[in-house]
């Protein structure tokens, strides 16, 4: 049995590995056998390595067609291509730990907490993708409850930033024509709140049935 090249292995490692070789030879196994099991465990280990951009990447391909429209791919995207890749991207998704997704979610927790919150999200939903298919073990380092929420202040209790400025007058025609152009329920509907300068909670939750009549909306006393 060839323990390498002279040029690799010095004399002392080589009597280290012949020694343990004797061992094996001494509770009944081949030290051939065993070192080409081990060989073919380390490449099916290699074999499983995949990176966090990957996951990513396969994660959303397995759950898109559920996905309503191709925005919303589009959205987990563009959040992990500007947060999070830059970070863990191009490392093992088995290496991903707390103090990685700290790195990624802590500076922008409080200044963006609506976009570093579904970032969370989704980092979360990537990584229990990798753990049920076998790329990673452990706890998620991305979950919230019993975990993140005692790193991070809650969502209800961010401060903000303050309400956002109005639209100025004169820029409403050209806003509205825009808006007209979006596809999707939501566009629709925050023109519908526009017109009738309806809160957006009722607009949201107005049931067809009851309210609408023709071209009319009927707001019941209380709901205005």
């Amino acid at each position: 049995m060839g323990l390498g090249s002279l040029k690799t292995i010095g004399l002392s490692e080589a009597r280290e590995e012949a020694e343990r070789c004797r061992k094996l030879l001494k509770d009944g196994k081949d030290p051939i056998e065993t070192r080409q099991a081990e060989r073919a465990k380390e490449a099916v280990a290699n074999a499983k390595i995949m990176t966090f951009n990957e996951c990513a990447v396969a994660c959303m391909a397995a759950h898109e067609a559920g996905w309503r429209n191709a925005q919303h791919r589009a959205q987990w995207a563009a959040t992990l291509t500007t947060y999070a890749y830059p970070v863990i991207g191009k490392l093992p998704v088995d290496a991903i730990d707390t103090g990685l997704v700290m790195k990624i979610l802590q500076p922008i927790w409080i200044k963006k907490n609506e976009t570093a919150s579904r970032l969370r999200g989704r980092m979360e939903a990537i990584l229990d993708w990798a753990k049920v298919n076998g790329y990673r073990a452990g706890e998620n380092p991305a979950r919230w409850q019993g975990h993140l929420k005692h790193l991070l202040a809650p969502r209800a209790k961010v401060r903000k930033g303050g309400n956002h400025p109005a639209l100025p007058w004169e820029q409403i025609p050209q806003f509205m024509a825009k808006l007209r152009q979006q596809q999707g329920l939501a566009a629709k509907a925050l023109e519908f709140a526009i017109l009738t300068a309806a809160r957006s909670g009722e607009v949201r939750e107005m049931p067809w049935e009851g309210e609408i009549a023709g071209d009319v909306w009927t707001v019941p006393g209380g709901g205005a």
